[in-house]
């Protein structure tokens, strides 16, 4: 025991502090050195995204059916390149052409005979005009005959009169003045005969222009009933080649056939079947979905992205920058939508095309190391 003591004497002895003061001082280094880390540095933070997947900017169209029917023509090969308007599928029409054809026929036997009621109304039309000039010239060549008449009756009275005084005069036997007397009368009855064709002449103008009307009538009315026949024909016609244009079905857009069904001809298509999609040519961006609480208030636009495509490891083809273009305001599936910009790099040893998978790393913060520390401990007591 004597033997330790001395031992713990001399060390005690011997220690001066140096070691002792070096070692705290290490130590409040260590401390210090870890606090300024802790509070001055800056950390990333990430927000990961559940699916993300490479596309073009326009928007990938489905190829559909529009009506149901039996496929007779089909020109869809997977990778085809098509322009829009292209007719990619035809289906079976052979009754619609037919119903035209025969529809057409009807409106061409229509329109010749409307042509003819309008040319019956003008006739009708015009005879009506000519009527009643020919009744002005008969009009007054009778009432100039009437007048002639009336100067003829006025003499032969005169000379019936004149007879009358010669016979009681025993100038002129009686028969001599009947006879003055029969040809005055003759003369009056000529006037007035005259003067009655006059009075008859607008009356009976009267009576043929009602049956013209009549006729007019008639007519107006068949052509209102061909017009209308004119009218349902030509919309009939029109509705025909809509169907007919319906079963074939035409490329939306101009692209690429990206997916193609395995469709013969004689099978049954139904209507909205899908046959195949079009990916147009365009830029390539990243559709990216991500939980609600991980992109409201965190994703913005503007922030820096990072992509990692499935089936090239990171570590060997590298990354893909992007950026944060859009970001959706509502929830569908649970998801929210964000667009992102992509900025592929010139020398990128992936080969970048539509529809490849991926995930997405959106820059949504940086922040100290205390403070991560601090938000990760606030979330797991605020879960708690």
């Amino acid at each position: 025991m004597a033997n330790s003591f001395h031992r713990v004497s001399q060390s005690l002895r011997a220690d001066n502090g140096i070691r002792s003061s070096a070692g705290l001082l290490i130590a409040l280094a260590l401390i210090a050195a870890w606090l300024l880390w802790a509070f001055q540095a800056h950390v990333t933070e990430y927000e990961v995204s559940d699916s993300a997947r490479l596309e073009v900017a326009g928007a990938a169209y489905p190829v559909q059916a529009n009506v149901a029917g039996r496929l007779m023509v089909s020109r869809l090969v997977l990778g085809k390149e098509v322009h829009v308007g292209d007719v990619l599928a035809e289906l079976d029409s052979n009754d619609e052409r037919l119903n035209l054809q025969e529809e057409r026929t009807r409106l061409a036997t229509l329109g010749p005979q409307l042509e003819a009621l309008r040319s019956q109304m003008q006739s009708e039309q015009e005879g009506q005009g000519d009527e009643r000039r020919v009744l002005r010239f008969s009009t007054a060549g009778a009432q100039a005959q009437y007048r002639e008449a009336q100067a003829q009756a006025a003499l032969a009275g005169q000379d019936a009169k004149r007879a009358s005084q010669l016979r009681a005069e025993g100038i002129i036997s009686d028969a001599d003045a009947q006879r003055a007397q029969a040809e005055a009368q003759s003369k009056r009855a000529a006037a007035e005969n005259l003067k009655d064709t006059i009075s008859s002449l607008e009356p009976e103008l009267q009576v043929r222009e009602r049956d013209r009307e009549v006729r007019l009538k008639q007519i107006l009315g068949d052509e209102a009933k061909l017009e209308a026949a004119v009218a349902t024909s030509s919309a009939t016609i029109k509705q025909l080649e809509y169907e007919i244009d319906r079963r074939s079905i035409r490329a939306p857009i101009s692209g690429r056939l990206g997916e193609s069904a395995e469709l013969r001809p004689g099978s049954h298509i139904g209507e909205g079947q899908q046959l195949g999609i079009i990916v147009p040519s365009g830029k390539l961006q990243v559709i990216a979905e991500f939980q609600p609480s991980a992109a409201f208030g965190k994703v913005r636009p503007g922030q820096r992205a990072i992509l990692r495509l499935q089936g090239f490891p990171w570590a060997q083809y590298g990354t893909i920058p992007a950026r944060v273009s859009r970001v959706a305001a509502e929830i569908r599936d649970g998801k929210v939508r964000v667009e992102l910009a992509l900025d592929a790099a010139p020398r990128s040893r992936i080969p970048l095309q539509h529809g490849l998978p991926g995930s997405v790393e959106v820059e949504v913060d940086r922040l100290s190391p205390a403070a991560l520390i601090l938000r990760s401990a606030g979330g797991l007591m605020g879960s708690r």
